[in-house]
């Protein structure tokens, strides 16, 4: 059933199937330029694709000159 308070219903719909609370799904359906970002900008945190390791940026410049070093 459709909300008058909500402007995107089928955003809000999606992010509601993710299991996210009604009232954040609502804030990040009415917010603007949501459609574009398909609220991902609100609160759902950065991802990486390969978490980091740790050590020092030295640390992992050596590393990086053995592997080249190995491999050529």
């Amino acid at each position: 059933m459709p909300s008058p308070n909500i402007k995107n219903e089928k955003q809000y719909e999606g992010l509601r199937k993710k299991g996210m609370s009604k009232e954040r799904a609502a804030k990040i359906a009415n917010s603007p330029g949501s459609s574009k970002r398909g609220g991902q900008a609100s609160g759902s945190g950065t991802r990486r694709d390969k978490p980091s390791q740790g050590g020092t940026t030295a640390q992992k410049r050596e590393a990086g000159r053995k592997r080249r070093r190995a491999a050529g």
